[in-house]
């Protein structure tokens, strides 16, 4: 190894070799040094997409990572093999863009609560895509009217969208511009489609709905990052069945509610798990109608779990 450390930015990963993205827009093939460990994260992945790293460039015309540069934030879910272990899914995100659907397929409030609530936890902004418009009939507008109020209401920025029809495509990218998103949602909302209705030059691969079961077929392995012709770079993630929580106190899980966490100074008890203490304010404001109730029963379906550590993450 003969020249200085470089900077870039990893772009891809496949387990044991990484694509890094050099400062000049180039890309390399990199391994990881002997020992390297991620100080203070325990994870299956000691490196993942989005990270920013310093590597060497070695006569063999691949690169060594030798230092990852500080996160300033981070998304895991659990891994699959080993629950009690943490995978990284990026690294250094600027927004999280949740891709959600009304029809094949129909994505659940419960999932989408439970990514807020992850997203509110790694102190990422969120914001709601909600794709297929070309494909709802009457009730499912009215539906979708009813969820955009809800969740702007509570801070949540929405869009609608139709990838295939290229409807809202102008303000979703002036969303995106020279920011990092991740773009993330259950398999079959079509989230390959927008992004290559984002950036044709992309061509993701697409795939299609399974009639027998209206769940997605799965297109994309691993976590990437794409640069996009506008400026900014667009995180791909694989298709999400469920998505659950990295294991929480009960106590804290409506500090990820923001509606609920606006109220708790007017709540009798400084830990009121909003569930049986009196005097609470969030059960007044649910039984007003303040608070909607879906969120309500979302949000006791994640502390009524027994640990706190539901699903996370999982792949179709």
């Amino acid at each position: 190894m003969t020249e200085a450390l470089q900077e870039g930015v990893v772009v891809k990963s496949t387990g044991n070799e990484y694509e890094v993205r050099n400062e000049s827009g180039g890309l390399l093939r990199c391994k990881l040094r002997g020992q390297f460990r991620t100080k203070g994260i325990k994870s299956t992945n000691p490196i993942a997409v989005g990270d920013r790293v310093k590597y060497l460039y070695t006569p063999k015309g691949y690169g060594v990572i030798t230092q990852i540069m500080e996160r300033k934030n981070y998304i895991t879910r659990k891994s699959v093999k080993l629950s009690k272990i943490s995978h990284i899914i990026a690294a250094n995100v600027d927004q999280l863009l949740l891709v959600v659907s009304l029809y094949k397929p129909s994505t659940p409030l419960g999932f989408i609560d439970r990514f807020l609530t992850a997203a509110e936890s790694f102190r990422i902004q969120c914001c709601l895509i909600f794709n297929k418009l070309d494909l709802y009939n009457t009730e499912q507008l009215q539906t979708l009217e009813q969820w955009q109020q809800m969740y702007e209401k509570i801070g949540y920025p929405c869009l609608r969208v139709s990838a295939t029809q290229g409807e809202g495509i102008g303000a979703l990218k002036s969303l995106m511009h020279g920011k990092i998103s991740l773009m993330g949602g259950q398999s079959g909302v079509g989230k390959s489609t927008l992004i290559n209705a984002i950036s044709p030059h992309l061509q993701l691969k697409t795939g299609e709905i399974s009639e027998s079961y209206a769940k997605g077929r799965h297109t994309t392995t691993f976590a990437e990052m794409f640069p996009l012709d506008f400026g900014g770079d667009i995180i791909d993630t694989p298709g999400i069945k469920e998505f659950g929580l990295i294991r929480f106190e009960k106590e804290e899980v409506s500090h990820y509610f923001p509606e609920m966490l606006a109220l708790l100074p007017q709540c009798r008890f400084s830990n009121c798990t909003h569930t049986h203490e009196p005097q609470c304010a969030v059960k007044t404001a649910v039984e007003a109608g303040e608070i909607a109730a879906s969120r309500y029963q979302n949000y006791l379906s994640i502390i009524e779990n027994e640990d706190l550590d539901l699903k996370d993450w999982m792949l179709e």
